[in-house]
C-alpha cells in the first residue's frame, strides 16, 4: 500500500468554480478574488483579508508595511518552516530564535520574558526595546501557531503591549484554529495564512494577510500589485512592490475551499483521533499536545519518538521503504546551513528546539484519509519503533 504524506481534497465545487471563471475574461484583479478576501476577513474575524502568491510573500508584506528593516530584530522561534526567518532577512531584518514549549512545541512567552530580561533594555526617549548586544530595536513578535496549535496569545500580547512591539501572527498552518473562543489571525497588527496543497485549504498556490489595520490592508494591496497606487488601472507606481498577486483561478478554488471549511477540518480531526486511538501508550511515541483549549486546526500530525534523533531517521527510512509518506517536521531553521553566515549565527543554546526537530515525524495526514491506511502506517510504525529500537540496542553494547 503506497500512502501519501499529504493529498488535496477537491471536490465537484472547486472543479466548477475554476471552470466558471474560465469562461471569463477575467483572470486576475477581478471579482472572485474580492468575494475570497472579503468571505476569508468574515470567517477570520478581521475587517481585512489581501489574497497574495504564498503564505511566505503574506509573511514579507506584513514585515514591510510594519516598516521592519535593517536596524530591526524580531523574536520568533526556529521550530518552523524556514519562511518566518526568511521574511524578516528579506528586509534585513534579524531573527531572534527563542526555545519553545517541550509540549505544545510553540514559542514560550515565559522564555521571551527570560531573554528580555538577560539581553534587552527599554529605551524611553525612542519608547524602543533595545538589544544590548547589537543596539538594534526589537521590534515585533513573530509567533508561529505550529502544526495549527494556536500560541500563548493572551501572555504574548502582554509582553508586546509592555514593551511597544508589534505582533505577526504567522498562522499559515493553522486556519479555524481558536484560541479562548477566538480565531487565530486577529490578535496582532498583522497575519499570514497559506494555502499550499498540503494546508487544511488549498488554492494551489497562495496565501493571505488579514488585519484590522486600514493603512496595512492599503500598502499589502499595494505592494502584491508592483506598488500601484489606490487606483489599480493606472500605471502609477506609489512604491517599490512585488509580483505578488493571487490569479482569479486560484481565488476560486480557495473559495470553494473555504465554503466546504468546516467539513474539511471535521475530517482531519476525525484522522487525527483514529491515529491517537492506534498509537496510544506506546512508550517510545510521544503523540501531539491534546488538550480542550485552545483548539487545534489538525494540519499534520506529528508524533515524537522517544529517543536520539538517528533513531527517528532510521523509522522514516523504514517507513518509506513500505510506500509510506513521511517527513522530519521541522529541522531547526537556526540548523539550516545559510544561517551559518556570520551574521546569522545564533547565540544562545536551544536545547528543546533542537531535541524536538531531532524526534518530530510527520505521518500520513489529509481529509480523506482511509481507515485502512491509518492502520497500515500505524503498524508498520509501531514494528519499525520496536525492530530499531532493538537494534540501536545492540549496536550500543560494546563489543567484548
Amino acid at each position: 500500500m503506497n500512502v501519501p504524506l499529504s493529498c488535496p481534497d477537491i471536490s465537484q465545487r472547486e472543479i466548477d468554480y475554476v471552470n466558471r471563471v474560465l469562461t471569463t475574461n477575467v483572470l486576475s484583479i477581478g471579482p472572485v478574488q474580492r468575494e475570497f478576501e472579503e468571505k476569508f476577513a468574515a470567517y477570520v474575524g478581521t475587517r481585512y483579508a489581501v489574497a497574495v502568491s504564498s503564505g511566505t510573500a503574506a509573511l514579507h508584506l506584513c514585515v514591510r508595511a510594519l516598516g521592519i528593516g535593517s536596524q530591526d530584530e524580531v523574536l520568533t522561534t526556529s521550530f518552523s518552516f524556514v519562511a518566518s526567518a526568511n521574511c524578516l532577512r528579506y528586509e534585513g531584518a534579524l531573527p531572534l530564535f527563542v526555545d519553545i514549549d517541550s509540549e505544545t512545541l510553540n514559542i514560550d512567552p515565559e522564555v521571551i520574558r527570560e531573554f528580555i530580561r538577560r539581553h534587552c533594555e527599554f529605551d524611553r526617549n525612542s519608547a524602543s526595546l533595545i538589544d544590548k548586544r547589537t543596539g538594534r530595536r526589537v521590534k515585533a513578535i513573530l509567533p508561529v501557531h505550529v502544526f495549527g496549535l494556536p500560541c500563548d496569545m493572551n501572555a504574548i500580547l502582554e509582553i508586546a503591549h509592555e514593551y511597544g512591539m508589534y505582533i505577526i501572527e504567522d498562522a499559515c498552518e493553522a486556519i479555524g484554529a481558536e484560541y479562548r473562543g477566538l480565531r487565530v489571525g486577529g490578535f496582532g497588527e498583522a497575519a499570514a495564512f497559506a494555502f499550499y496543497p498540503n494546508k487544511q485549504m488549498t488554492t494551489a498556490e497562495g496565501g493571505m494577510v488579514v488585519t484590522n489595520d486600514e493603512k496595512v490592508a492599503r500598502l499589502c494591496r499595494s505592494m502584491r500589485n508592483q506598488g500601484r497606487g489606490d487606483d489599480p488601472s493606472w500605471l502609477e507606481h506609489v512604491r517599490l512592490g512585488y509580483n505578488y498577486r493571487l490569479s482569479e483561478l486560484h481565488c476560486a478554488l480557495g473559495l470553494a475551499q473555504l465554503e466546504r471549511i468546516e467539513e474539511l477540518l471535521t475530517a482531519r480531526e476525525k484522522a487525527a483521533a483514529a491515529y491517537t486511538r492506534a498509537l496510544s501508550g506506546h512508550p517510545l511515541i510521544v503523540q501531539p499536545h491534546a488538550a480542550a483549549e485552545p483548539k487545534r486546526s489538525w494540519f499534520v500530525y506529528v508524533a515524537q519518538v522517544n529517543g536520539p534523533s538517528l533513531l527517528r531517521d532510521r523509522i522514516l527510512i523504514r517507513l518509506r521503504e513500505h510506500g509510506i509518506g513521511c517527513q522530519a517536521y521541522f529541522p531547526a531553521v537556526h540548523r539550516q546551513p545559510y544561517f551559518g553566515e556570520s551574521d546569522l549565527k545564533y547565540q544562545q543554546p536551544l536545547p528543546r528546539t533542537e531535541r524536538a526537530a531531532g524526534r518530530c515525524l510527520a505521518l500520513p495526514f489529509f481529509s480523506r484519509i482511509t481507515k485502512e491506511q491509518i492502520d497500515f502506517v500505524c503498524n508498520t510504525l509501531l514494528e519499525a519503533v520496536e525492530e530499531e529500537s532493538a537494534t540501536q540496542l545492540l549496536e550500543s553494547v560494546p563489543f567484548r
